[in-house]
C-alpha cells in the first residue's frame, strides 16, 4: 500500500475515534475508497473477535473439545426459532458424523481393593429356634456384601517416655535412652502431623487457614504462622531430594517446560508483586521409554530468558514448550546453542484456531481444527508402542497430513487482511513449524505439552484457593513440597504416607545423604512392592 493511501486511511481513522465521520471527510479516489473500505473490514472483524472471545470468557464453556449435536436436541432449544437447530457454543461440528464407539466408562461398581483392612460385621436373625417345632436352626450358609467404610481420624498425643536405670550397689552412671530426633526439634508436632497438613495443602489444595480450623474443630488451637514455620521446616528438610529428583529429570534428553505467575506479599511496596512458578516434566509411559513420570516446580521471581537459563545449566537435548518467546531466546543463547532444541506445542497452535472458529465461525479454521484432529486419531492409536515403531506410522500416515495442512496455511495467508485474528493464528503456527513438527522425526516425542499442562493445574487450584504467597521463602517451599508430593500422585503413591515416611528417614538417619536416591518416589516405590513380594 503506497504511503499516501496509507496517511489518508490513518486521517480517516483520527475521524473515527475522535469525531464522528462525514461525507465530506471521505476520499473521492475509488481506488482510496477500496483500500479505506478493506482496511475497516479487517478492524471491524478483529473487533468482533474480540468482543466474542470477552463475552466466551465472561460467560462461555471453555472446553475445546469437538461434539456432535444430535438432531434430537433440536427440540431443546429455547431460541425464537424453534425450528432452527441450535448453534454450536465451542468448534463443535454441526453436521453429525458417523457415529464412534463409545468408550466403556470406568467406574468402581463395587471392585474394593484388597489391601484395605476388612472388618466383619455378623448380624445374626432375632432367635435362631424353628417356629414350628422350636428346635435349633442349623447355618447353612451366608450372604456377604462390601461397602467402602472410613474411619474418622483421630488426633492424639504422642508420649514419649525414656526410663533412667541406674544401679543400687555402686555409683555407676545413669542409663537412659537418647531421645529420637524430631522434625521440629521442640515443638509440639509429630512427623506424621506435619506431613498430614502438607499433603493437605501442596497435594490436595487446602490452605493452612483451613488446616488451621479444622484442628481447631478437633480442641487445638494452632495458628497458621506456626503451620507455615512447620512447612517450611519440612520443605529444608527434603530440599536435597527435591534437588536430587530435579537433577534425575535433567539427565533425560527429554524434558516439558511451562511456567505460571503467583502473586507474593510485598510488605515495602504495600502490594503484590508477580513471580513465576516453573515447571519442569518427564513422562515415556507413552511409548514406555525410562523417563518416569515426575514433576519438578522451580519458584523463581521472573519470566525471562535469565531464569530458565539458570535451571536448565546443565540440560541438553530436547525442550517441549509452549510458543513463549524465552525459550526461542533461550534454545538462541551462546551458552545452549546446539544444546537445546525446541518441541512445540500442536494444541496451542490448535487453539488459536479453535478461538478463532468461536468467534467467527471461519470455514478454514474448522478445516484446521478437523486437520489436526486427523493427526492426534494418529497418536490414539500408536501409544503405547516403541519409539521405531512410532515414528515409522508418523512418517507414513502424519507426515503427509501436517505438510498438506502446511501448504494449506501458506495458499491461505497471502489472501487475509493482516487485521484479521485468523492471520495471527496462520503466523503462530508457520513461524514454529520446524518445532511443531519435530515430533515428526523422533518417536520418543509428543506432539504437545499436555504432560506438563496437566501436571501444572495443582499450582492452579493451589493459587485459587491461597491467593499469594507470604514471602518468597513461602513460594520456595511451595515448589519444593509440591514437587515430591504431585510426582507421588503420579505414581498412584498416597503423598502423605509417601512424605511421612521420607521425612521420618531422613530426620532419624536411617537413609544418609548418599542414600538419597532411595527415597525417589519411583525408587521408593519399586522398594514397598519388593516388600510385599518377599513377605
Amino acid at each position: 500500500m503506497k504511503r499516501p493511501v496509507l496517511l489518508a486511511i490513518q486521517r480517516v481513522f483520527c475521524y473515527l475515534i475522535f469525531m464522528a465521520l462525514r461525507p465530506e471527510d471521505l476520499p473521492k479516489d475509488p481506488a482510496l475508497l477500496t483500500e479505506l473500505v478493506l482496511a475497516f473490514d479487517g478492524e471491524i472483524e478483529s473487533l468482533r473477535a474480540t468482543v466474542a472471545t470477552l463475552t466466551k470468557l465472561i460467560f462461555g464453556v471453555r472446553s475445546e473439545r469437538s461434539a456432535v449435536i444430535g438432531a434430537e436436541q433440536s427440540a431443546l432449544d429455547l431460541l425464537d426459532d424453534a425450528s432452527a437447530a441450535p448453534r454450536a457454543a465451542n468448534d463443535d461440528d454441526e453436521r453429525p458424523s458417523p457415529a464412534k464407539p463409545r468408550r466403556k466408562a470406568k467406574r468402581n461398581i463395587g471392585a474394593l481393593p484388597k489391601h484395605l483392612p476388612r472388618c466383619e460385621l455378623v448380624i445374626e436373625p432375632e432367635t435362631t429356634t424353628c417356629r414350628c417345632c422350636a428346635g435349633a436352626l442349623h447355618r447353612i450358609g451366608e450372604d456377604v456384601s462390601e461397602a467402602l467404610d472410613r474411619v474418622p481420624s483421630v488426633l492424639r498425643v504422642l508420649r514419649t517416655i525414656r526410663p533412667k536405670y541406674a544401679c543400687r550397689t555402686c555409683e555407676g552412671a545413669v542409663v537412659q535412652a537418647k531421645a529420637r530426633a524430631r522434625l521440629v526439634e521442640g515443638g509440639m508436632a509429630s512427623t506424621a502431623l506435619v506431613a498430614w497438613i502438607a499433603a493437605a495443602k501442596f497435594a490436595w489444595g487446602s490452605t493452612l487457614y483451613r488446616q488451621a480450623q479444622i484442628l481447631a474443630g478437633h480442641g487445638v488451637k494452632i495458628d497458621r504462622q506456626t503451620l507455615a514455620r512447620w512447612m517450611k521446616q519440612a520443605a529444608w528438610t527434603v530440599k536435597g531430594l527435591y534437588s536430587l529428583q530435579l537433577a534425575a529429570m535433567h539427565s533425560h534428553p527429554r524434558l516439558f517446560c511451562d511456567e505460571t505467575p503467583v502473586r507474593v506479599l510485598d510488605p515495602g511496596r504495600g502490594r503484590t508483586k508477580i513471580c513465576q512458578f516453573w515447571a519442569h516434566a518427564t513422562d515415556d509411559r507413552s511409548w514406555n521409554g525410562p523417563a518416569p513420570p515426575a514433576i519438578a516446580y522451580v519458584f523463581a521471581g521472573g519470566r525471562g530468558k535469565k531464569e530458565i537459563l539458570t535451571q536448565l545449566a546443565g540440560f541438553e537435548g530436547v525442550l517441549q514448550v509452549d510458543g513463549y518467546a524465552a525459550y526461542a531466546s533461550l534454545a538462541g543463547d551462546k551458552k545452549a546453542s546446539g544444546k537445546i532444541r525446541l518441541a512445540f506445542c500442536l494444541v496451542h497452535a490448535r487453539r488459536n484456531f479453535v478461538d478463532v472458529y468461536k468467534t467467527t465461525n471461519s470455514p478454514f479454521a474448522k478445516d484446521v481444527i478437523e486437520r489436526i484432529g486427523a493427526v492426534y486419531a494418529i497418536e490414539e492409536r500408536i501409544r503405547g508402542l516403541d519409539a521405531d515403531q512410532r515414528r515409522a506410522v508418523r512418517q507414513s500416515e502424519t507426515k503427509p497430513l501436517m505438510d498438506t495442512l502446511k501448504a494449506r496455511l501458506e495458499a491461505t495467508k497471502d489472501g487475509i487482511s493482516r487485521q484479521s485474528k485468523l492471520i495471527g493464528a496462520i503466523d503462530y503456527a508457520l513461524e514454529r513449524w520446524a518445532g511443531l513438527t519435530l515430533f515428526l522425526e523422533d518417536g520418543r516425542l509428543e506432539p504437545d505439552t499436555n504432560v506438563v499442562e496437566r501436571s501444572i493445574r495443582p499450582i492452579s487450584i493451589g493459587k485459587k484457593n491461597s491467593l499469594f504467597c507470604g514471602d518468597e521463602g513461602g513460594g520456595e517451599t511451595w515448589a519444593i513440597l509440591a514437587s515430591l508430593l504431585n510426582t507421588a500422585k503420579l505414581h498412584g503413591v498416597d503423598p502423605e504416607t509417601y512424605l511421612a515416611d521420607i521425612l521420618e528417614r531422613m530426620v532419624s538417619g536411617a537413609t544418609k545423604n548418599h542414600q538419597l536416591h532411595e527415597l525417589l518416589v519411583w525408587n521408593w516405590k519399586a522398594a514397598r512392592e519388593a516388600e510385599k513380594v518377599a513377605a
